[in-house]
């Protein structure tokens, strides 16, 4: 598969989510999403950003090598609800790590994270031909490792980090 075909950012709709390519129209609620503290702790980000760089980093997305930047939309209202990303690609194994952010807790826990989360493991998984796509979660965030067990992530293996409790878990075909 042609290198830019298979990094082209999709548009993957279930019934209740749409993904598309992340862009500068999200930049108001990206800046949202980074200063929810509860989605800080739950992902253990301690890095702050100034609205210049989420201005940027959104204005970038479009075009990245070898990563997709996906926002994450609720089909019913047009909100943008967080991101899904795939990152860090490795070549040698072929695989790449996945990320997701919910912009705050009115999003959680209403299906969105794992119907994000179907969309584009299946897109990386059978449209990109990935062998497998890891992710790391904290071991005190029981929502989140209950999602990516029901889509079909194991556990690889679990380490200390930074006084955090982490586990690495992976998808594979």
């Amino acid at each position: 598969m042609a290198n830019s075909r298979r990094w082209a950012a999709p548009t993957l709709e279930s019934e209740l989510v749409t993904l598309r390519q992340l862009d500068e129209g999200d930049a108001d609620d990206v800046w949202e999403m980074v200063h929810d503290a509860e989605g800080k702790d739950l992902t253990a980000t301690t890095q702050t950003f100034t609205r210049a760089q989420i201005d940027e980093w959104c204005r970038s997305r479009p075009g990245q090598p070898e990563r997709l930047d996906l926002a994450i939309v609720d089909n019913n209202t047009g909100d943008f609800v967080g991101e899904a990303v795939l990152n860090e690609f490795d070549a040698e194994s072929n695989s790449c790590s996945f990320r997701i952010s919910l912009r705050g807790p009115r999003w959680f826990g209403r299906g969105f994270g794992t119907d994000a989360t179907r969309l584009i493991v299946a897109h990386g998984l059978d449209n990109m031909g990935l062998s497998f796509i890891s992710l790391e979660v904290l071991d005190r965030n029981p929502r989140a490792r209950a999602v990516y067990e029901n889509v079909g992530f194991t556990t690889i293996r679990e380490f200390v980090e930074d006084d955090e409790s982490w586990i690495e878990m992976r998808i594979g075909r």
